[in-house]
């Protein structure tokens, strides 16, 4: 009888202590949820690196769109300085005619009359003298505007010839832009799937470790019953099981925490409308690169000077997309991307200077742009 006591003594201690060190462990992590996980991290490390990648192209882009602003700038110079030698050149060559014909034609004031008649040798060598020096003023005066009318016009070729290899170069960043873009959307689109499916294969795991817990608990209490029954008094309390918390989904490792964006400024109606008011009182002017007002614009030299009033540069694309975005777009709000911008007027339509060759007009806002206020 003894020995049976003490026998089942033991049984309820080894019970007991099999109940209190056992630990509760979180739901052990799957080779196919570990496989997820590094699939993740090498999606994520791939947005990363194109991210990257795209950010230094926005930075040429930039640096390529300021070159072509001020390229733009030299060519409407030149254009000027051009017309101004050609003017002269014009003139010049009107004069000389005249100074001829006064000389040739003018009967008793004509040089030659003046030479013949000169009353000593020494005033016939000073007409001469004269008559060769007007002559050849007249000739060099003419050449030079003739050279300057040739330099500027080559000058004019070269800065036109540099601006298209510029364009050039702009498309071929906006084609790698558009294709960096699009490869990271895909890979974006394959880390939420890779989420979806990381957190199934966690709800799974936890749902079997769960399982495998309530299983082990019953066990250990109809065990412990088994030893209350044979041992008599003996009474085993079970330590209260320890529920194991969820796995994060999220990555919190890799996802950094995004500060509040700056509120937009309040929309004013009155503001609004006299930058649409400025907007359409440009319309059909031309486009020309670099240009800000009033005769001709480029885009962001237009967007400038309906918001200010002023033709002074007030930034360019990339200017207007650090500002801060409105998620209900107002008349006199700026519409941009990467590439365009313009000025909202209601109804998804946007009045802009569209590309060299055409005029400011009314079209419609383009896909993939954001609105911001001024």
């Amino acid at each position: 009888m003894k020995l049976k006591k003490v026998h089942s003594m033991l049984l309820a201690v080894v019970l007991t202590c099999s109940m209190v060190v056992t630990p509760v462990m979180a739901a052990p992590e799957s080779a196919d949820q570990a496989a997820l996980e590094s699939q993740k991290a090498t999606a994520q490390s791939e947005v990363s690196s194109l991210q990257s990648q795209l950010n230094s192209l926005m930075t040429k882009m930039n640096d390529l769109e300021t070159q072509l602003i001020e390229k733009g700038q030299q060519i409407s110079q030149a254009q000027v300085d051009l017309e101004a030698a050609q003017a002269k050149e014009q003139q010049q060559y009107e004069d000389l005619k005249l100074r001829i014909k006064y000389m040739y034609e003018e009967g008793d004031g004509s040089a030659m009359e003046r030479i013949l008649t000169s009353g000593s040798i020494a005033e016939v060598l000073t007409q001469a003298e004269y008559v060769q020096k007007v002559h050849s003023y007249d000739r060099e005066q003419l050449q030079e505007y003739q050279n300057t009318v040739q330099e500027v016009s080559d000058l004019k070729s070269s800065l036109e010839s540099d601006q298209t290899k510029l364009q050039n170069l702009e498309g071929e960043y906006r084609a790698q832009s558009d294709e960096l873009n699009n490869t990271i959307e895909s890979k974006s689109a394959e880390i939420e799937n890779l989420d979806g499916m990381i957190q199934a294969a966690a709800k799974a795991a936890l749902e079997k470790a769960a399982a495998e817990k309530a299983a082990a608990e019953q066990a250990a209490q109809s065990n412990a019953g088994n030893g209350e029954n044979s041992g008599g008094s003996t009474n085993v309390t079970p330590s209260t099981p320890v529920t194991p918390s969820q796995p994060p989904v999220a990555d919190t490792l890799n996802t950094p925490s995004v500060p509040a964006a700056p509120s937009a400024p309040s929309y004013d109606a009155s503001t609004g409308n006299a930058i649409v008011s400025r907007a359409y009182s440009q319309l059909g002017k031309p486009y020309v690169w670099g240009a800000t007002g009033p005769d001709s614009f480029d885009c962001s030299g237009l967007v400038g000077y309906c918001l200010t009033g002023s033709t002074a540069r007030l930034g360019t694309t990339y200017t207007f997309m650090g500002w801060t975005r409105v998620s209900n777009p107002q008349p006199g709000d700026v519409c941009v991307n990467w590439e365009h911008c313009g000025i909202y007027i209601g109804g998804g339509q946007m009045i802009h200077a569209p590309e060299p060759g055409d005029v400011v007009k009314v079209g419609p806002v383009q896909s993939g742009m954001i609105y911001v206020r001024y």
